[in-house]
């Protein structure tokens, strides 16, 4: 695969001479945490699936990440070439990357609920030379998938299967013969480790917005949002970081596969998320920094108030993907005894700001944190002028760990030349710098010329007894252009009507044409694996022909 990560040259010589990329790779991590602690606990892989707790240490993980590599260099497997991995959060994931780094393969992480559409495109878009599945997870059977999407994917030589047999079993393939001990192995273990600069992964956007794009990463771009990231949390190598979001979104496979590794840390891994089975792996491991979207957050303080299993070890919940209900921060605090904190990111860059760990507890309600040092953000308006403090404007940012670009799209890299990355997210700043995301560019309700603000009048909803997830969209309207449609998902066993929607907002003070005009009530809203509604879908939902 010829990558096109056009972005990252031009701004190498001001990003080192900076102290931001630090030319490191997770190969120089990795075999420092061997060299320190070579028997220290690395990674815990806790499978609800399978009812197995799988343990690593350092030259454990390290022996199979070498014998890994090398199984896939027998396979073909080279410089360059894309290894596609829809795996959950089992043991192997974390293992696929660390091979694939080994040997200067790049990593395509995806989503274990897409299916024969997304993957038909994705497969065929990065060029992908091995594909790894489950054989079966919840029920579904992915290896069957697979042979029906072969066929159309000429450049797809190997679908490696975790519990399959034969020819395409990743056990026997990778994992058993002990490939490490070969003649050939140091040759091949040394010939074509990765540069710092070199694309590592190739993540597809969550698709908010439609057709997905290939985001190319480096070390030096995904490690110098890391390092910052943990520097901010203060973490180090006492921690024990838990990840139940998934890890081959972002949030996962930055924080929960990639931080630790760096920290010399232990890494928990869960592969279903059930809160009374995440309070537990958080009693039993000691977990002390967690991060997920804000219904995680609900499970587990509602969890723990209602079994009355503390959790003390914990002392962080970072939450990000959608604004957090000002209530639940406070329930979050008394129930887990952990320090709330609020971040917004992206796949391209990671997380970008977050509050600070000191902030006053509103801080994660009202905002959505400051910067991370080596990030820049601005608000600006439709001729990319800077707008004053508390007015909404398109958000901007500019930051070191900026992707490297759209693979085979430069076109919508998005990036000017002085580096401003757009968005494509409405926001505000406020006097102290910290921003407040209030929606996409995309999701303007623009009501008989008057802009309603979508974000806010969302966040009353939450406010409601009865209310568990809210999202407000477009929909048009022949006199004034647009209305607004509320989609709201009640609480167990809790109703809503249109009436009692209007009567709560009119008793919050909102402006009768902030009002939405419309209520659909459904059992759940279609969503991103971050957790962030996809609200195109939504759009689609009240289509006439829908």
């Amino acid at each position: 695969m010829e990558f096109d990560a056009v972005l990252i040259p031009a701004r190498r010589a001001a990003m080192v001479a900076q102290a931001h990329w630090r030319d490191r790779t997770i190969n120089d991590y990795l075999d420092a945490a061997v060299a320190a602690a070579p028997d220290a606990p690395a990674l815990t892989a806790v499978s609800v699936e399978h009812g197995t707790t799988t343990r690593f240490t350092w030259r454990e993980l390290a022996t199979m990440a070498d014998r890994m590599a090398v199984g896939l260099a027998r396979l073909g497997v080279g410089r360059n070439d894309v290894v596609s991995c829809q795996l959950p959060n089992w043991w192997q994931f974390s293992l696929m990357y660390l091979a694939c780094s080994r040997i200067g393969a790049v990593m395509n992480p995806l989503m274990h609920i897409f299916r024969e559409r997304e993957l038909s495109f994705m497969l065929a878009h990065g060029d992908s030379k091995v594909m790894v599945v489950p054989s079966t997870f919840r029920g579904f059977d992915y290896a069957k998938m697979l042979e029906g999407l072969r066929p159309g994917l000429p450049a797809l030589q190997h679908v490696l299967v975790v519990g399959g047999s034969g020819e395409n079993s990743f056990e026997a393939r990778l994992t058993t013969p002990p490939w490490e001990r070969e003649a050939d192995a140091a040759r091949i273990l040394t010939a074509n480790r990765p540069g710092p600069d070199d694309v590592t992964q190739l993540i597809y956007t969550s698709g908010t917005t439609g057709e997905p794009k290939g985001a190319m990463h480096s070390a030096n771009t995904l490690m110098s949002n890391i390092v910052p990231y943990a520097e901010r949390m203060r973490l180090g190598g006492d921690d024990v970081v838990l990840m139940a979001s998934p890890m081959a979104h972002q949030t996962g496979f930055m924080y929960g596969l990639m931080m630790p590794v760096m920290l010399r840390c232990q890494g928990v891994l869960l592969d279903i998320w059930d809160p009374v089975r995440g309070v537990d792996v958080i009693r039993a491991h000691g977990a002390t920094f967690t991060m997920a979207s804000t219904p995680f957050l609900t499970d587990l303080a509602r969890t723990v108030a209602e079994t009355g299993k503390a959790v003390p070890s914990l002392r962080t919940f970072l939450c990000a993907g959608a604004p957090i209900p000002g209530p639940l921060v406070e329930q979050a605090r008394q129930a887990l005894g952990a320090n709330i904190v609020s971040a917004w990111g992206m796949t391209e860059n990671g997380a970008v700001t977050t509050t600070l760990l000191d902030d006053p507890p509103e801080r994660a309600v009202q905002t959505d944190g400051c910067p991370l040092p080596g990030a820049e953000v601005r608000v600006v308006d439709h001729d990319d002028r800077p707008l004053p403090v508390g007015e909404t404007g398109r958000l901007q940012l500019r930051s070191c760990s900026n992707f490297g670009g759209y693979l085979k799209r430069p076109h919508l890299n998005g990036t000017t030349d002085d580096g401003w990355f757009e968005t494509g997210d409405l926001a505000r700043l406020d006097a102290q710098g910290y921003i407040r995301i209030t929606g996409r560019s995309k999701d303007v309700i623009i009501r008989g010329g008057e802009n309603i603000p979508v974000v806010e009048i969302e966040a009353l909803l939450y406010r409601h007894p009865a209310v568990a997830l809210a999202a407000i969209v477009a929909y048009p309207d022949a006199r004034l252009g647009e209305r607004a449609c509320a989609f709201v998902v009640p609480k167990p066993g809790q109703s809503i009507d249109f009436a009692e929607m209007v009567r709560f907002l009119k008793e919050q003070k909102v402006a009768l044409q902030y009002i939405p005009e419309r209520l659909e009530v459904r059992d759940v809203l279609p969503s991103t694996p971050s957790g962030k509604v996809q609200k195109f879908r939504l759009r689609e939902m009240l289509k006439p022909d829908a």
